[in-house]
């Protein structure tokens, strides 16, 4: 019997990254030394006393079924801290399912949901396996990759259900300010088929003032979602505990949906997150001085470059400059972002995305969450194959 692909997987592959990441894989196992800045994952480990809990938690035998929801100790805290009720909280496997959730609990097939790019890459498949249509609205590093609400009150049709917003951005850094957000709002204020998806997983690494969405638009937090989670700021990858902050009526559909899809979150990860969220917040601050040192060396070194423009990213651990003056025209060997990435990790070893992934070409993505050692040795490999670009 002849396999059949679902129609609803049409125009969705593996993700770029990812891609990116699995060919890196495959020439470091045929004896290449590559240094990949293509993932968006902390080099620091997890702190030791999430650690520890973790631990404490297997040895109290607290390895059954969570509940759907989340561990209630874990979805307390979370709705203490944003200042909202418990049935507002539901926690999941990573921020990737809560936007999952999300999509799935309120999309009809049609329904438009607005992304500004660049955007993080499962934004659109996302949608598009919800049976929903993204809409893309381009915004430049001229306009410091934010939406202006001149562009939000163009894209606005009868069919749109979400707005996409990430702050910080992934993958550019950007943070969108209290009065940015609010001019936004005052778009949205005339159109209340429309709700905000609010991706603040870098909130703690912020080099800027943060203001959170909720805070900046509290007129909209009736039909907005929040989501966070423990992956970034405390190098909790692997634990896989995202969650979704959000009007009661939502965060039940989207419990719903994770009931039949994947149940509770890990028992042992949840509890891991509980100490992460209420441990000493310093180690937050040491871990984004890291960043920040590490941010100021990328973004330095991207600017000496002839060809290539680096905005200081605000936030996150990414930085995504303009290659526009390295690409060459006329169908040459480097005529596109993605062309340079594969240039770039064959001639020189050195592994980035490229901003098409993101909707944005042009630009590549550099990762800074990677040691320090390994981001200097790739800047200069980058620098020096550059001085041996084909033309």
């Amino acid at each position: 019997m002849t396999f059949q692909r679902a129609t609803r997987l049409n125009g969705i592959e593996l993700s770029e990254i990812v891609q990116i990441s699995e060919a890196a894989r495959r020439l470091r196992a045929e004896g290449r030394d590559i240094l990949a800045l293509s993932t968006g994952e902390p080099d620091l480990p997890t702190p030791p006393h999430v650690v520890a809990a973790a631990h404490e938690a297997a040895l109290a035998g607290k390895t059954k079924y969570p509940p759907t929801a989340g561990v209630p100790k874990l979805r307390a805290e979370i709705a203490q801290q944003a200042g909202v009720t418990l049935d507002q909280v539901v926690v999941s496997t990573g921020a990737k399912q809560v936007i999952a959730n999300a999509m799935l609990a309120t999309l009809n097939p049609g329904d438009e949901v607005i992304m500004p790019a660049p955007y993080w890459t499962s934004y659109s498949d996302i949608v598009r396996l919800a049976g929903g249509t993204p809409v893309v609205l381009p915004c430049p590093m001229e306009q410091g990759f934010k939406l202006t609400p001149e562009q939000l009150a163009a894209a606005i049709t009868p069919r749109t259900r979400w707005l996409m917003l990430n702050t910080p951005s992934n993958p550019s850094g950007a943070i969108y300010s209290r009065d940015e957000i609010a001019a936004l709002a005052q778009v949205l204020a005339h159109h209340p088929q429309v709700w905000v998806l609010a991706d603040e997983i870098y909130a703690h690494l912020s080099y800027v003032p943060f203001t959170s969405v909720a805070e900046a638009a509290p007129q909209l937090t009736d039909r907005m979602l929040i989501v966070n989670g423990v992956a970034k700021a405390w190098s909790m990858t692997g634990w896989r505990i995202g969650w979704g902050i959000g009007p009661a009526d939502l965060i039940k559909a989207m419990i719903t949906v994770q009931g039949q899809l994947t149940s509770g979150a890990c028992s042992i990860s949840q509890w891991a997150s509980l100490a992460a969220i209420t441990g000493d917040p310093a180690l937050l601050d040491q871990r984004r001085a890291i960043f920040a040192a590490r941010r100021a060396l990328v973004v330095d070194a991207l600017n000496a470059i002839p060809g290539v423009t680096c905005a200081a990213p605000d936030g996150a651990f990414y930085a995504f400059p303009s290659i526009a003056g390295l690409l060459t025209e006329n169908g040459g060997r480097l005529d596109s972002d993605a062309a340079f990435c594969a240039w770039l990790l064959n001639e020189a070893g050195v592994a980035l995305v490229p901003g098409r992934a993101f909707g944005l070409a042009g630009h590549v993505r550099l990762s800074f969450a990677y040691a320090e050692d390994t981001i200097t040795a790739a800047l200069a490999r980058l620098t020096s194959a550059l001085e041996r670009t084909p033309a």
